[in-house]
Parts: structure tokens; C-alpha cells; sequence
């Protein structure tokens, strides 16, 4: 099912599909050496048979499969801006995932996906990548069933790196319309706050990456 984007959206829908028509064909391969803590988000999602996990921006479905081979028994749902990128999840999930074209700021997930709430949401390097990454935070932590956590990992500060390195990577992320987002802990701490959710932050080694969990139980 899709989404209507409004035209702000759809700008943002074609940039994603111009910048990922080609490399969905290798992202898998590529990013591996460099989008840290992926799977030790998903070994710390500690689910249950039946539970139900939403990737917001799932790209081409590598973390989804793993979070099913990883937790037997859950319900795998996934949305991204990038119809290319869908069609690659499309064609490695098959019918274990419901996916969907939707805008990660304000989806409907009872009119895409079918369902209202979820027991695990994760945003994996995608704040980097979307325009008003705070309203998409917000909206996932309003996702979340009782008892449910958000978990995101991402793109840190860099400080911990040497400078020139730091810089050289900073430049390069731009390239690919990505921005470490160095206010993740202040605006998770407000938004747990305004929704009544317990936080926990960590700052990965030298700053490379940072991780996030909202969740509406205990974290």
C-alpha cells in the first residue's frame, strides 16, 4: 500500500530513489564496513514470539530479515520514502514482511501497514537521512505499544576521531545527503519526557555512533 506525499515529500521521495536507483544493488555489500551497531541493535530488541517490529525507512530489508532470523515468531513491517529501495526489500522479504511507500514523518500505519501499534520500532541510519528527523522521532515513539521500545542507532558526533578524518568522513556522508544528528540525546530526553517514556543514551566509541531507546516499559 502507499501513502499520498504531499510535495515537499515527494521531492524527498525522488532525491531517494535518484540516489539509491543504483547503489540498492550493492548498499548491502558497501555498508557493511561502515553503518556500526546495526546488529547489536537488533540482538538487543529482546522479542517475544508474536511480537510486532517496525523498521521505519527499512531501506532494502537486510535489518528486517535479521530481526526475523534473529526472533523467531515476529511480525515483520517495514515502510521507506524509496520505492527503489522498497523493491529491494520486496524482493529479499517476500511475504514475511508487510512494506510500504510511506513518509516517515507522519505515516498512518493502520492505513499502510494494517496495524495502529507496534512492540519494537527501529529507526537504523535514517535520521541522518531525513529532512525534519525530529518530527520522524516523534512520530515513532507515538507508534509504540505499552510496554514497547523504540531503538535507534545512527551516526554520531565524530569528536572522538582526528580531526582530519572527522572531516574527510563528515564530507563524505554529505555526498550522500547524510547529516549525524548531534542533538539525538537532547530531543530523545524531550520527547520521552512529553510522552511519559523512559530514555537511555549511548554514546558509541570515539563518537563514530550514537543509540537511543525510548520505550513506553522498562528499557
Amino acid at each position: 500500500m502507499e501513502a499520498p506525499f504531499p510535495q515537499r515529500e515527494r521531492d524527498h521521495a525522488a532525491l531517494m530513489d535518484r540516489v539509491y536507483r543504483g547503489q540498492r544493488h550493492i548498499y548491502d555489500l558497501t555498508r557493511k564496513y561502515y553503518l556500526l551497531g546495526r546488529d547489536r541493535l537488533i540482538a538487543d530488541l529482546a522479542c517475544r514470539p508474536g511480537d510486532a517490529v517496525l523498521e521505519i525507512a527499512c531501506g532494502t530489508g537486510r535489518n528486517l530479515a535479521k530481526v526475523g532470523r534473529r526472533w523467531p515468531g515476529t511480525q515483520l513491517y517495514g515502510i521507506d520514502i524509496s520505492r527503489e529501495m522498497l523493491r529491494s526489500a520486496e524482493a529479499s522479504l517476500g511475504d514475511r514482511a508487510v512494506l510500504a511507500a510511506a513518509d516517515a514523518c507522519g505515516f498512518d500505519p493502520q492505513a499502510v501497514l494494517g496495524r495502529a501499534l507496534f512492540d519494537r520500532v527501529v529507526l537504523s541510519y535514517s535520521l541522518s537521512m531525513i529532512p525534519d528527523w525530529e518530527a520522524a522521532l516523534n512520530h515513532a515513539a507515538s507508534l509504540l505499544a505499552p510496554g514497547g521500545t523504540l531503538h535507534v542507532v545512527d551516526f554520531g558526533d565524530l569528536e572522538g576521531l582526528p580531526s582530519p578524518f572527522a572531516r574527510g568522513l563528515r564530507a563524505w556522508l554529505a555526498r550522500f545527503h547524510v547529516e549525524p544528528r548531534n542533538r539525538l540525546a537532547a530531543v530523545g530526553e524531550r520527547i520521552a519526557a512529553d510522552r511519559a517514556l523512559s530514555c537511555r543514551y549511548r554514546r558509541g566509541r570515539f563518537g563514530y555512533c550514537q543509540h537511543l531507546a525510548l520505550s513506553a516499559g522498562e528499557v
